[in-house]
């Protein structure tokens, strides 16, 4: 399901998830929110649905939460109602953390706040040249939501965590790229292109094998060593029986490049 805020579109495998505010540089709101978790569930369950990625529209990924709606006061609720409601849209973070197909983010414009949050859940992350980036949160009086912590705090360690969720300092591209946050940086006019074709090319790989690849590493981040080593063998096993597998191995020594089927 998808609705005017979050738009979808599957081509050879590939979901393309769009976040659709350009007015509002797509920052979030329930609308939105909603429909990425919507999104972020259909690729998961959806078998069609080999690799995603995911992008914002009118030149700008995600400056996060909707400061001005925040600023202009809604309708009171319960610490309670709010506490829920966030929690419903920090899913799409776990879902495109954790599922099976790996995802691409496309970065332009600027990723912040909880935007950086969901960005730092995929797996990949294209950045064009000219893209700001930054935790935001302490600047606007809020703790952090979307995951940041913990995926920073995984990916750099805490005390550079701490640096940028504390400092909340406006990052480079390549800033970002030095400290591992971004995978590849591109001229501005490229990143769609490089993004799409880095996406598409996981989409047509042997999808059961890179979803246990994912799988093992998600594991490293929570399981002890001797768990990890089990599902390790298990997944290396089954991978083996793949036809994907066997389609590999056979384009090794005819030297040509696989074909492979999902299965």
């Amino acid at each position: 399901m998808s609705n005017e805020t979050v738009l979808q579109n599957l081509e050879s495998g590939l979901l393309t998830i769009t976040m659709n505010r350009p007015e509002r540089r797509n920052a979030l709101n329930v609308d939105m929110t909603l429909g990425l978790v919507a999104a972020a569930r259909r690729a998961a369950e959806d078998q069609e649905v080999r690799a995603v990625l995911l992008k914002g529209a009118g030149g700008t990924f995600c400056v996060g939460g909707d400061v001005k709606s925040m600023a202009e006061g809604r309708a009171p609720q319960s610490f309670e109602t709010r506490m829920v409601n966030l929690r419903r849209g920090m899913e799409v973070s776990r879902i495109l953390h954790e599922m099976s197909k790996p995802v691409v983010a496309q970065l332009d414009g600027a990723a912040a706040g909880a935007g950086l949050s969901i960005a730092l859940a995929c797996d990949f992350r294209v950045a064009s040249s000219s893209v700001k980036i930054t935790t935001a949160f302490a600047k606007v009086g809020l703790s952090g939501d979307y995951g940041g912590t913990y995926f920073l705090t995984q990916m750099l360690g805490s005390a550079k965590a701490r640096e940028l969720y504390l400092l909340s300092p406006l990052l480079t591209a390549q800033e970002a790229l030095a400290l591992g946050m971004v995978t590849r940086v591109v001229p501005d006019g490229e990143v769609g292109a490089a993004a799409h074709e880095l996406a598409m090319s996981l989409a047509q790989g042997p999808s059961i094998t890179l979803g246990y690849i994912k799988r093992n590493i998600n594991n490293a981040e929570r399981l002890s060593l001797e768990n990890c080593f089990d599902a390790e063998a298990f997944h290396h096993s089954r991978a083996g029986e793949t036809a994907d597998h066997k389609e590999a191995a056979k384009a090794f020594v005819e030297k040509r490049k696989p074909a492979f089927q999902n299965h």
